[in-house]
């Protein structure tokens, strides 16, 4: 397949890239640092510069599926409406942007996969499906509306597939590049309470996931991409201190995280326990289906690659 892909400069893009091109896919990343883009992604990954809209539809009219990844960090700045209109717009925005390009194809690609998260379902404790109604706070309604972006892909014969992300663990990136060096000091400790449900993948499941959606017809409409083992803040901080030999007496109390983060705390402070309910009954294997098996496959070091016999 030749796919489209925003947002593979990031931490899970980057990842995508990688398995994509290895699985013989043809790429064409639409992005706004090419230079950037040809340094982190395969050599034979065409970079296609995001201003450039006038050639957008060329590119695209020889693509059979997109990706949309794209997204400004949630914790990048603190929410203030300038802040809250470049989220949506990184989001929201480019899938409106993917979509309109899409219209002017004479053969638009056939498969488009976006990105959501979790979020989606707003700060519970209850057990969130696919069926489960979205909250009307920021982040659920700004999950919304970036689903929403690519539904009119639909009305041009496109299968539109949705991941619906939790926190994704894997090395070099995502939630544990920042807690990982705290913990290994023996600094590490619960956020807040500490009984907020987590909903999260590993990285690698994810990555399989988005191939998965790519491929499989019988993938369409909103999936919860999240690991069938909810845990909670505590429990991984637990994990995490065990597998590391280290204590976990900090806590990081709430007050210093909405001083620190602002709105952006409530991501933190709040939680879903958002389970893969359409995933399960199409039997999809996760290969770390378990907080342990996650953390354990992060920290043992990757095995080097074998010399070539002389």
């Amino acid at each position: 397949m030749r796919i489209l892909m925003t947002g593979a400069t990031g931490f899970v893009g980057r990842a995508l890239a990688q398995r994509l091109h290895a699985d013989d896919h043809s790429l064409v990343i639409w992005t706004r640092s090419p230079p950037k883009a040809r340094t982190l992604l395969p050599e034979a990954t065409f970079v296609q510069a995001r201003e450039d809209n006038a050639n957008l539809v060329a590119a695209m009219e020889d693509c059979d599926a997109i990706v949309h990844l794209a997204g400004e960090n949630l914790f990048g700045a603190r929410w203030n409406p300038a802040q809250k209109r470049r989220l949506e717009e990184s989001r929201i925005g480019v899938g409106t942007r993917l979509v309109e390009a899409m219209k002017k194809c004479p053969s638009p690609p056939g498969v488009v996969v976006g990105t959501s998260a979790v979020g989606y379902y707003g700060d519970t404790e209850e057990e969130c499906t696919e069926g489960t109604p979205p909250a009307n706070d920021f982040l659920a309604t700004l999950c919304v509306a970036w689903e929403e972006s690519l539904l009119p892909a639909r009305e041009l014969g496109a299968r539109v597939a949705t991941l619906r992300v939790g926190v994704v663990l894997g090395r070099g990136g995502g939630a544990l590049e920042r807690m990982l060096p705290i913990f290994r000091l023996g600094l590490g400790g619960v956020l807040g309470s500490g009984r907020q449900p987590l909903s999260w993948i590993h990285l690698d499941d994810l990555v399989t996931l988005y191939a998965r959606a790519l491929t499989d017809p019988d993938m369409e409409g909103p999936f919860n991409a999240t690991a069938p083992d909810a845990a909670t803040n505590a429990e991984l901080t637990r994990a995490l201190g065990a597998a590391l030999h280290r204590p976990t007496f900090f806590p990081v109390p709430a007050s210093i995280l909405r001083l620190t983060l602002g709105p952006a705390a409530s991501v933190i402070l709040g939680g879903q326990r958002a389970l893969p309910s359409r995933l399960l009954e199409r039997n999809h294997a996760f290969r770390h289906p378990t907080l342990e098996s996650a953390i354990d496959a992060i920290l043992t070091p990757p095995r080097p690659e074998s010399s070539p016999r002389k």
